[in-house]
């Protein structure tokens, strides 16, 4: 035997190896993942190691049939894949084109490297076809932060991907497109890079034009959009607390790119974007039913998903009939509400997902509804009202920064034929009180844009007190009881009053409204 002949014996088969650049998402944030196939002739088998959970498991028949469509059968081969790191557990099908990419390499079916720096994201059909995966915006981005060139998406989830700039962006509708492209014999398309623009609210939800009376209600409206406060409306049924609460976004200044692409990567991740948009246009309405749970508010699940607080970042968060929610559901808004941020851990995994809605809860004053109403009576026992209006804990309303009292509305007013001021006038005065906040906290270099959200420290910057408002707020916490935190909401509120009056400092008339909005403490509710 001559010694060519003893080296192949000794080697044995020829080994093919493949290697393919995909990611998975934890929460948003995008972790990178090596695709490893190291291919050689011999008893068909096919195994995958690496942490992958189901779906990632049965990516094998999809990527078997799929590539049996391009005539590429793995019945002669011995394949095994390696998802690096393996320490981390990989969910979802995002990972069905990297996979059949990287063992066609392996097989010699493509060139050797020809998509070396190229992330690859798929759902893959059985019959070739690249499908439309969750959470795409995310993993271009991150792709673009760890400097990467290039992405190949499917075709559906195109317009998403293309507003992430400074990357090349191809979309593929076929694991043949993909071979072709690999194969120098046909080129991928680019996503189309689509110029953002926000919708008008007005379109979809209504004018506040709508509403007759209520002026009490309007204004507390607009002073929860200019500052980006949270509300509880309290009236009797039929006042028109729900009404409000939806015509809120047509007063609310208009998605800017950066907030749109936010509430993209949230709603992309949750699987609830549109592919024909792309991108979220308008600010986001959730509003759950009551019976929902603390996971579906907050968000849960093994594989970490965003919960209504989430989907309704920059945005409203409608909790109608707030006294009908479960406790446990209320209480965990405690700190969301506070840190705008929510931090969920499991044994599997640990996801934080930003959440900065506009709070606004709707409830009655009583169980019948009719507590204090001029015309209907209240047949409610005291017991009953004592223990309707415990389900709201006090750092609940503590955290609600304006409390509205919803009044009936007039007769009068309803069979009124005087136009109401529209939701474009009222957007427009929102509009320039929020560009006042955004001009100071860069001349204060704050962290903070809205009002709602600025500390202490940062609040004794932009709206310190004069001596006449300092003794009126004393001594309003004396006689309301108000704790520290109401405190700082009062001066935040009272700091957006003063912007929606381009007046520069606060003034005792200003904060003497935003006390005014903590009359309904829980104490009194």
């Amino acid at each position: 035997m001559s010694k060519s002949e003893t080296a192949a014996t000794i080697s044995g088969p020829p080994l093919g190896l493949g290697h393919a650049h995909t990611s998975v998402l934890v929460g948003l944030d995008a972790h990178p993942i090596s695709v490893e196939v190291c291919c050689t002739r011999g008893p068909s088998f096919f195994q995958m190691v690496g942490l992958p959970e189901a779906a990632v498991r049965e990516a094998r028949v999809r990527v078997a049939s799929a590539l049996a469509g391009i005539g590429v059968l793995l019945d002669e081969y011995a394949i095994t894949v390696n998802l690096a790191p393996a320490d981390l557990r990989k969910a979802g099908a995002a990972l069905d084109l990297p996979l059949a990419v990287a063992v066609l390499e392996a097989v010699r079916a493509i060139p050797a490297g020809s998509l070396s720096g190229t992330l690859l994201l798929g759902e893959l059909g059985l019959n070739g076809e690249v499908r439309p995966v969750r959470g795409v915006l995310p993993q271009v981005d991150a792709a673009r932060a760890r400097g990467m060139a290039e992405v190949i998406v499917p075709a559906q989830n195109g317009r998403e991907a293309g507003h992430v700039l400074e990357i090349s962006v191809r979309v593929a509708r076929t694991l043949g497109e993909v071979v072709d492209f690999c194969s120098g014999k046909a080129t991928l398309k680019s996503a189309e890079r689509a110029a953002f623009l926000a919708e008008d609210p007005e379109e979809s939800c209504g004018d506040l034009a709508d509403v007759r009376g209520q002026a009490g209600a309007k204004r507390g409206l607009e002073i929860a959009a200019a500052g980006g406060h949270n509300l509880l409306m309290i009236g009797s049924p039929g006042s028109g607390k729900t009404l409000l609460a939806r015509l809120l976004p047509t007063i609310t200044a208009p998605l800017s790119l950066n907030e749109a692409l936010d509430v993209t990567k949230i709603h992309s991740v949750a699987g609830l974007l549109e592919s024909e948009q792309g991108i979220v246009r308008r600010r986001p309405f959730r509003a759950p039913h009551h019976s929902v749970s603390e996971a579906g508010l907050i968000g849960g699940g093994d594989v970490p998903r965003p919960g209504e607080v989430s989907l309704a970042h920059r945005g409203v968060l409608f909790l109608d009939e707030l006294t009908e929610f479960r406790r446990t559901a209320l209480e965990a808004l405690r700190l969301p509400l506070e840190d705008g941020v929510v931090c969920i851990a499991r044994v599997r995994a640990r996801a934080c997902f930003p959440c900065r809605p506009v709070v606004v809860g709707a409830a009655n004053p009583c169980p019948c509804g009719y507590l204090g109403h001029p015309k209907r009576a209240c047949r409610c026992s005291t017991k009953s009202i004592d223990a309707y209006r415990s389900r709201l804990s006090g750092p609940i309303i503590d955290r609600l920064d304006v409390h509205l009292s919803v009044p009936p509305v007039d007769p009068r007013a309803l069979t009124s034929k005087a136009s109401a001021e529209s939701s474009r006038s009222v957007r427009a005065r929102v509009a320039q009180a929020r560009e006042r906040q955004r001009l100071r906290a860069e001349y204060h270099q704050l962290d903070c844009v809205t009002n709602a959200h600025l500390s202490l420290q940062a609040l004794e910057q932009v709206a310190p007190l004069d001596s006449e408002s300092r003794r009126l707020i004393e001594c309003a916490m004396t006689e309301l009881g108000l704790s520290a935190r109401a405190y700082v909401k009062v001066l935040r509120v009272a700091r957006t009053i003063a912007d929606l009056e381009e007046e520069p400092h606060v003034r005792a008339p200003h904060l003497a409204e935003a006390i005014q909005g903590r009359l309904l403490d829980h104490r009194q509710f």
